[in-house]
């Protein structure tokens, strides 16, 4: 995934974003409790929750998409600022 991505077009999945503030911690809770690294940071655009990314081993961004129907996240890497939807895996 590159910092700037062109976006595809409207995606039906936009309409669940709702305000996040930015993450208080710049950390995957779930791999620091199970101590595991992660690669990169999304945040969830519905609830606010941060996971690590597909390229982390335990890819919770992607698992709290599956399980709570939140399937739009942002990067919270620094220089990067695109959204990308999991249902239609393409930028938002």
């Amino acid at each position: 995934m590159s910092a700037n991505p062109t976006r595809v077009g409207a995606d039906p999945h936009l309409a669940i974003i709702q305000p996040v503030a930015p993450p208080a911690r710049r950390v995957c809770v779930e791999c620091v409790q199970l101590a595991t690294p992660w690669v990169h940071l999304r945040q969830c655009l519905t609830c606010g929750q941060v996971g690590c990314c597909d390229s982390s081993p335990m890819r919770h961004a992607r698992a709290h998409a599956a399980t709570a129907g939140h399937v739009i996240v942002r990067s919270i890497e620094p220089g990067e600022s695109w959204r990308w939807c999991y249902v239609d895996e393409q930028f938002v």
